[in-house]
């Protein structure tokens, strides 16, 4: 352990002051060349009331018309839309704009808000986490916490991040540091600049992250690369972010887990921290409080308890539902069906096991191979359903159909398997054996319209 702490003491002295001065070159560069320009184009900036404010281009910000306004305005503005497009407070106006001024007050009720306030405390923890265990950084979005369904996850509350510590086993026992930390930082009041950089601008000053570097060399020709300086931690993110770290008044490690590096299994394995992050105390007693509630409905001790089901390591990540768990689920099975037949559906039973070839021809092989059960079969490769979509693809086209016949609602209840890995297998919520509502609709384009508000329909009635 001492000496993987004089190793990350030397890449910290390295990497940071380096990373720190080639972003201020950088900035420094372009504020000169903004200032070099004859002049400035005059600009209309257009507020959310319909009243128009004079500007200049390349050197007006939304803070400026905030601060035009009221200071109490430009104080509690946390982020803008610019164009329909999320803008730092900070940066410049480019051009002729209908600008709208998102404040802190909106927390509770705005999405874009609340993201844009997590992703920034997500920096908050990155740098405390880069500077107190001189780890390498990975990712570290918003409001990104597991729970899949459909391949991807869904949104909740808070943030992590993901680095790579080598041998260092990070834990809870971590947190007090790690949020002694934050604490700093948010007295600090960082500032949160932003500059465009090269790709070869990016890959000099994250030559010492191999993660970084990846994402790079993975971004599009015309991508346009900016790189965000939070204090002493500067970090590739295509942003927005809040003015500075003084708005995150509350801030909590939440859980330490393992994770891989693109999701992949045979990539590196990281380590992430989960966080929640609020503008005042109180917002953050009330979350954990929630969370404290939530762990007393915890489907997976109810299920033990009440004999519901259970899992077990001959079938990992596939459930075992015993008498009274599987009465439940019949019942729902029941519920569903029925509304499916009021609503003009018509159930169908299909495969489990298909070739290769047609989740290429789907392009599911491409995007969700390593995440399907796969067998070879008389020298051909074969895989695990882990959707209905190709199946009912070629229920529809294996003879021709006339428009008549449309819309064509199909319903299947068939099992699918998903391989996901096994150190993120959660109870109910994240398993590799499951059955789902699933069904699609064939129709002519003209029927588009009423055939999306049956399904809307047909979703308010499971809410």
């Amino acid at each position: 352990m001492v000496v993987q702490a004089a190793k990350d003491e030397a890449y910290l002295e390295a990497v940071i002051p380096k990373r720190i001065e080639l972003f201020e070159s950088i900035q420094a560069e372009q504020r000169a060349a903004r200032q070099s320009l004859p002049s400035f184009d005059p600009i209309r900036i257009t507020l959310s009331d319909g009243k128009v404010k004079e500007g200049k281009k390349w050197i007006t910000s939304p803070f400026e018309i905030a601060s035009q306004i009221s200071k109490t305005l430009a104080s509690n503005a946390l982020i803008s839309e610019v164009n329909g497009v999320l803008w730092d407070m900070n940066r410049p106006l480019e051009g002729d704009a209908e600008l709208r001024l998102l404040t802190l007050d909106s927390f509770d009720n705005n999405e874009d808000v609340r993201h844009t306030f997590w992703h920034s405390s997500s920096h908050i923890l990155g740098q405390a986490l880069e500077v107190e265990y001189g780890c390498k950084l990975c990712i570290g979005p918003c409001a990104r916490i597991e729970t899949r369904h459909d391949m991807c996850a869904t949104s909740k509350e808070g943030f992590y991040y993901d680095a790579f510590y080598g041998d260092f086993g990070l834990n809870d026992e971590h947190f007090k540091q790690i949020e002694s930390w934050t604490e700093k930082a948010v007295k600090g009041k960082q500032p949160f600049e932003r500059i465009e950089v090269s790709r070869e601008q990016a890959l000099e000053m994250f030559c010492d992250n191999k993660f970084k570097v990846e994402i790079i060399n993975g971004l599009p020709a015309d991508k346009t690369i900016t790189v965000y300086r939070c204090g002493p931690l500067v970090d590739l993110c295509r942003g927005p972010h809040i003015p500075n770290t003084s708005f995150v008044k509350a801030f909590k490690c939440l859980k330490a887990s393992a994770a891989y590096w693109r999701g992949n299994k045979d990539r590196e394995s990281l380590q992430r921290v989960y966080g929640i992050s609020y503008p005042d105390k109180k917002r953050l007693q009330q979350h954990i409080h929630r969370l404290e509630e939530a762990k007393k409905y915890d489907h997976r001790v109810l299920g033990k308890n009440q004999e519901l089901f259970f899992f077990d390591p001959v079938s990992p990540g596939s459930c075992f539902f015993l008498p009274k768990g599987a009465r439940i689920y019949n019942k729902l099975m029941e519920f569903i069906k029925k509304q499916y037949r009021e609503r003009g559906y018509e159930e169908v039973i299909s495969p489990n096991l298909y070739n290769m070839k047609l989740w290429e021809t789907s392009g599911h092989a491409e995007k969700y191979k390593d995440n399907m059960f796969s067998v070879e079969i008389e020298k051909q490769e074969f895989g695990l359903k882990p959707m209905n979509c190709p199946g009912h693809c070629v229920m529809f086209q294996h003879r021709n159909r006339s428009y008549r016949e449309l819309p064509l609602r199909m319903a299947d209840f068939g099992v699918l398997h998903r391989n996901e890995a096994s150190g993120a297998l959660t109870g109910l919520t994240r398993v590799r054996r499951f059955q789902q509502d699933d069904a699609h609709i064939f129709c002519r384009e003209s029927q588009v319209k009423d055939g999306s508000e049956g399904c809307l329909r047909v979703y308010r009635v499971y809410l």
